[in-house]
């Protein structure tokens, strides 16, 4: 059995909901997947977020956001604990954007950050 977790490491804007929701109905959707939250080493700052779709790892730890199956590595959450992921659909801005309060600075790509 999978255990959830109650509380959220990050949060995910309505937004952000409707967005990812409206991919995981997309045709080639593969289901069972879960939403991975996390960070890489690279990018223009030093780490570049991760966001996709993948399956579950034994490092992982499982929670819900708006009924989206998410995970997360433990060992990213001390980066993102309480990061906010946003979607943006305008004209000049197009995609997720991520609002990371352990951020010391960003890039302005907006997937890049220093701690």
């Amino acid at each position: 059995m999978i255990e959830i977790q109650e509380e959220t490491p990050v949060s995910l804007t309505p937004e952000a909901i409707k967005e990812i929701k409206r991919l995981m109905n997309e045709p080639g959707f593969t289901p069972n997947q879960y939403l991975r939250i996390g960070v890489k080493g690279g990018g223009c700052s030093g780490m570049s977020y991760i966001l996709g779709f993948e399956n579950k790892e034994e490092a992982d730890k499982l929670f819900e956001i708006g009924g989206i199956p998410c995970i997360i590595n433990k060992a990213h959450e001390l980066y993102l604990a309480g990061m906010q992921i946003d979607w943006s659909d305008g004209l000049n801005n197009r995609g997720f954007t991520f609002s990371n309060p352990n951020a010391s600075s960003t890039c302005g790509c907006g997937t890049s950050f220093a701690v």
